[in-house]
């Protein structure tokens, strides 16, 4: 399917984000990291993007975590509100336009009484409740009927509903709980109810791309479509959907609720971002991800030879313009990411362009210090592109080359010992990391490759 926006030269996009109540994981940043990327390649392409995503910040589990901590609602969405922006921050993420929905209540409220006098949703005992039997289309998007997503969905029993699959709209107010004055009195919007509003107010109907986790499709996103078009009037909600596969752990999708989560914090005291944005452009986006230490690890080797490729020929040609792509891995690229956001190939291509590099500086330059030069462009263009943190080059690169003189310290004297069964082995060992050592008269010289 060819990409045509809403609105010519820009591109709107919404995606359903974080309930602040704890530390994030990484399962929750996949989304994040993969949209970084389209913003970025959605901007190289001329598009100005407006990416919004919401806070949602009072929910049930954000009321029980504040009775947990002691603080109020509000305090702890700030709290761990603010703990992901500094992680998105550590991940090299530009973060969305984000909006709150509790600064939208009134917003919320005028769209719930416009679905009320358009019959689809009614009140009971200050209850507001969508009837999804008035939607003829219910399960469009994930391809499912009333009856089986009722017979596959694990519904609370409500006598009070005129259909076991209707889900609120608003909740009355609970002893002790924050609540807003409403037109059926005081009380909070439901879950599902949010991102429709905010969405609609802050991007317009037919909003170019809504996206959000593959586990939101039932209910949230259908529950959204049936909604916002009961109160539109027409199908005019989101012309696009895009779903980003679960990061797995053990097979199962990483949840608080299991406890199988890896925090991000806890992950970047053992690897870098770099390296986890590796690991998420591996696979393509629509596909889950099982997280693996050797898998993170891969990654993190992975990283390391680009940022020490790239650092090693800077010593040799010296200071690179910055500018453009040549015209062969520009192509290349476009096809990767025109291509549904293949970020795996975009990867390919970024490893390909190395592994030149790789051969024209092994083979002392040999009058391609142009076509070098050009490389290095190349790659430096695909790594900012990926978000790949560049600036953690000179840092690695130093502490590489102490390693490594160390090494060939280490090695010389073996050799002086006659243990050249050892020494070969420690080249043997660092040719299967890319690391190739070459012996000749005046010494030994390292290189990645």
């Amino acid at each position: 399917m060819e990409f045509h926006p809403r609105e010519p030269g820009k591109v709107s996009i919404y995606a359903c984000g974080l309930t602040p109540q704890a530390p994030a994981h990484i399962g929750h940043m996949r989304g994040a990291v993969f949209f970084d990327v389209v913003i970025k390649w959605l901007t190289h392409l001329g598009y100005v993007v407006d990416f919004v995503q919401n806070f949602t910040d009072i929910d049930d589990k954000i009321i029980r975590r504040s009775a947990e901590e002691r603080i109020s609602p509000a305090e702890v969405a700030a709290k761990y509100g603010q703990m992901y922006l500094e992680d998105l921050k550590a991940l090299n993420v530009k973060p969305a336009r984000f909006v709150y929905v509790t600064e939208h209540m009134g917003e919320i409220i005028a769209m719930i009484q416009k679905i009320m006098q358009n019959g689809f949703a009614y009140e009971v005992d200050g209850d507001i409740y969508f009837r999804v039997s008035h939607v003829p289309d219910y399960g469009k998007l994930s391809n499912r009927d009333l009856e089986s997503m009722q017979a596959g969905a694990r519904i609370e029993v409500d006598d009070r509903k005129e259909h076991p699959m209707d889900f609120a709209l608003w909740k009355s107010a609970k002893p002790g709980e924050p609540s807003w004055d409403s037109p059926w009195g005081k009380g909070r919007p439901g879950w599902h109810i949010e991102c429709s509003a905010l969405s609609l107010h802050e991007l317009g109907p037919n909003f170019d791309i809504h996206a959000g986790g593959v586990d939101l499709v039932f209910p949230h996103h259908e529950n959204e479509i049936a909604q916002s078009e009961a109160y539109l009037g027409k199908p005019e909600f989101a012309r696009i959907w895009m779903h980003w596969g679960a990061v797995r752990l053990d097979k199962e999708k990483m949840s608080k609720s299991i406890g199988n989560v890896f925090g991000v914090r806890d992950v970047l005291e053992k690897y870098s971002a770099g390296a986890l944005r590796m690991l998420f452009f591996g696979t393509r986006y629509r596909s889950p991800i099982d997280y693996q230490e050797d898998r993170m690890q891969e990654a993190q080797n992975s990283y390391l030879r680009i940022l020490t490729t790239l650092a090693r020929v800077k010593q040799i040609i010296g200071p690179v313009e910055p500018g453009e792509p040549d015209a062969a891995t520009a192509s290349q690229v476009a096809d990767a990411m025109n291509s549904d956001f293949n970020t795996p190939a975009a990867l390919a291509v970024l490893h390909g362009t190395l592994g030149e590099l790789n051969e024209i500086v092994a083979d002392g330059l040999a009058g391609n210090s142009e076509r070098a030069a050009e490389l290095y462009r190349s790659a430096v263009w695909i790594s900012d592109l990926l978000g790949l943190p560049l600036e953690e080059q000179k840092r690695s690169t130093e502490q590489m080359d102490v390693l490594m003189q160390k090494v060939i310290e280490w090695r010389k004297l073996l050799r002086a010992e006659k243990q050249y069964a050892i020494a070969d082995r420690i080249r043997d060992d660092l040719k299967q990391m890319n690391i190739t050592l070459e012996d000749s008269v005046e010494g030994t010289t390292w290189r990645v490759g």
